[in-house]
């Protein structure tokens, strides 16, 4: 009886983190402070001619990974000011812990100077993305 209670409790406490991960994946969060200590791969990866960079941080066996991709590259594709490009951090943890990414996909907005507008953890959502992000922006979004 003793096995069924650990493997129910077992299965509560996955349920509880499931959800918790669902309800905070994808949200837009900005930083109290915005930073500008960029680690240097992700410098190298800026255009200063473009208003905002969303800098995609991702691993190797990431699945989410492939859906955010593509939808940041379509946004970036159908956005004037706006350009997608994506760091593989699986090799490189230091510059993960420097940006302080905890989990993959993050997704950070980044303006030409490498200040950091926002970012998102998990998939993000598209029209919330879109909202977060229209200020920074040249023209406004239609």
């Amino acid at each position: 009886m003793t096995g069924a209670w650990a493997v129910l409790g077992a299965v509560a406490v996955v349920a509880v983190v499931g959800v918790l991960l669902r309800v905070h994946g994808g949200r837009v969060r900005v930083p109290a402070k915005p930073r500008d200590d960029l680690p240097g791969p992700v410098r190298d990866l800026l255009d200063p001619a473009t208003p905002v960079t969303l800098l995609q941080i991702s691993t190797t066996f990431c699945a989410p990974c492939r859906h955010t991709r593509v939808l940041l590259s379509d946004l970036a594709d159908r956005t004037d000011g706006l350009r997608h490009v994506e760091l593989d951090v699986t090799n490189l943890p230091e510059v993960a812990a420097g940006l302080r990414v905890m989990r993959t996909p993050t997704t950070l907005a980044l303006d030409a100077s490498g200040a950091e507008l926002l970012r998102v953890g998990g998939v993000p959502k598209r029209d919330t993305l879109l909202a977060a992000l229209r200020p920074h922006l040249p023209r406004p979004i239609g």
